[in-house]
């Protein structure tokens, strides 16, 4: 088929970073060029410590994941 557009070449390298949105929640996932990923509330906390680098940053360790309240638990 032609006029199809096509998806961009994922990026890769020593500084890419990427931010993921949890489906479901109000948080999002920050993944370091170097491995290491933190949940956030807060984009702009989350920025800081992307940018912070290597302050905070702990590759290979999985993000830790809030506990969830149900709705209507307040």
């Amino acid at each position: 088929m032609t006029g199809i557009p096509q998806a961009p070449p994922v990026l890769r390298g020593r500084r890419v970073h990427r931010i993921h949105w949890v489906l479901g929640t109000d948080l999002l996932c920050a993944v370091c060029h170097c491995g290491a990923e933190q949940l956030f509330d807060d984009p702009v906390v989350l920025w800081e410590w992307l940018l912070g680098h290597p302050d905070g940053h702990h590759p290979g360790v999985a993000p830790t994941r809030p506990a969830l309240e149900p709705a209507g638990a307040r």
